[in-house]
């Protein structure tokens, strides 16, 4: 509810279905000497920012990065393949790729609340 109206009513795909706006990437990057440690971030930005169009980085930590990538062309196959294809050389330790959560659907929502005074 929005200001007193329903704004979705669904089962929880239905609603991140219909209301998604694309899938998180969260890549934890072998670590290592601080300027090697650099260059494997740098290198897993410059990979995914290429890659998967319209990516942004979300938040950074170490050796830690999320990314919202938005809805596009490619299938899940393809993005998991390019993520795995790409693991020995960028150095990834690990990476997880997600649909957005209901909770994040829901403060999508949340910015169409009027505040009242």
């Amino acid at each position: 509810m929005v200001n007193g109206e329903f704004k979705c009513l669904g089962s929880t795909q239905h609603l991140k279905n219909k209301f998604s706006k694309g899938f998180l990437l969260t890549v934890k990057v072998a670590r290592g000497s601080s300027d090697a440690q650099q260059k494997r971030v740098a290198g897993v930005k410059d990979f995914v920012m290429s890659r998967f169009t319209g990516a942004v980085l979300k938040e950074e930590y170490e050796d830690s990065l999320t990314f919202h990538i938005p809805v596009s062309d490619l299938k899940w196959s393809q993005m998991f393949g390019l993520m795995e294809s790409s693991k020995e050389t960028l150095e990834i330790e690990d990476y997880a790729l997600g649909q957005t959560s209901l909770e994040q659907v829901f403060l999508f929502f949340t910015k169409y609340q009027r505040v009242t005074e």
